[in-house]
């Protein structure tokens, strides 16, 4: 575990919301609420894990902080300074500061481009180098990556799906960022390149000083990258907590369920498995009181009425759960 410092990114109450609309004149019929009213902070230098099931809301998360997804509601903090009601010149500035790697490298990269041209647009549209200077950035970019030099005159079509990672890790890196998004970034990946990237990431954050958001779905892989751990769940933060305790004793219903999932490399050690019943509410309708009462084997009659808060507000442990945690 790191020695954390100050927070680097600091999220309060922070909302997305989809409007629905139907019928002819294409009315506003309510919300899909993909994220509602998540909070949590990242110290600097710090990795944390945001974990769930597909479609609970981590992908629009991160890419509110970044503002590249407009936000219904909330703030985000970085490094003291407001971004969501931040002018855009200002916010245009600051995106050095803030880089995104993205879950498919291939739709990510721009198939008229050199991979050399990738690397080189962020330094050009902020003015940080030209020239000569940005050819050797871009070379000592893909050196840092594991690549050769002359690589920088292909195009993403002749890389394999590991190299162009590692490409768009580079381009992530290229204008000094502190504070990098890393949505599913190694979830389409084979295995062997798959513990590699995340190799690279690990001593990359080493080198540079980097802060990462690792958004993922597989709690195997956030357990080997994460200092802490927030699972969320349709919209909802519900458990977060340092690495090593959540894994080893997770107090909310939904994250025992998720770790049970987790295949044992051991075939002769027996484990205790703890499926999950039914499938994720829609985001349109959402169950009143506790979201994951549907599905909950654990639910009592006030989950029904009452919405867990996540506390208590300063633990290093937090859950949302009138059974298990801190909403009793």
């Amino acid at each position: 575990m790191k020695a954390m410092a100050d927070n680097i990114v600091e999220v309060s109450a922070l909302r997305v919301w989809f409007p629905v609309k139907d019928g002819l004149l294409r009315r506003r019929v309510g919300y899909l609420r993909a994220v509602d009213d998540v909070s949590f902070t990242i110290a600097r230098g710090e990795t944390l894990g945001l974990v769930g099931e597909s479609g609970c809301g981590k992908t629009t998360t991160g890419r509110a902080i970044l503002r590249l997804q407009p936000a219904t509601g909330g703030s985000v903090t970085f490094d003291g300074r407001a971004v969501l009601d931040m002018p855009n010149g200002e916010m245009r500035r600051l995106r050095a500061r803030t880089q995104i790697v993205f879950q498919d490298p291939y739709s990510s990269l721009d198939p008229r481009f050199t991979i050399g041209s990738s690397i080189a647009e962020g330094l050009r549209a902020q003015k940080m180098a030209k020239g000569r200077e940005l050819e050797g950035i871009v070379r000592e970019l893909l050196d840092v990556v594991g690549l050769n030099g002359d690589m920088r005159r292909r195009y993403p079509h002749e890389l394999s799906g590991g190299q162009r990672q590692r490409i768009v890790i580079a381009r992530a890196l290229a204008t000094r960022p502190d504070f990098v998004v890393c949505d599913e970034a190694v979830s389409g990946l084979d295995v062997s390149i798959r513990a590699q990237i995340l190799n690279l990431l690990q001593d990359l954050q080493e080198q540079f000083s980097l802060t990462y958001l690792f958004i993922a779905h597989d709690l195997a892989i956030v357990q080997h990258v994460s200092d802490r751990v927030a699972v969320m769940y349709l919209g909802k933060i519900v458990e977060v907590a340092e690495s090593a305790e959540l894994y080893a004793a997770p107090l909310h219903p939904y994250t025992r369920a998720l770790l049970s999932a987790i295949p044992d490399p051991d075939p002769r050690r027996h484990v205790k498995r703890a499926p999950l019943q039914g499938e994720v509410p829609s985001p349109l309708d959402i169950p009143s009181g506790c979201r994951f009462r549907t599905r909950c084997p654990l639910a009592i009659d006030r989950c029904a009425v009452e919405e867990p808060a996540l506390g208590p507000p300063d633990g290093k442990h937090q859950v949302a759960c009138h059974v298990t945690g801190a909403g009793t």
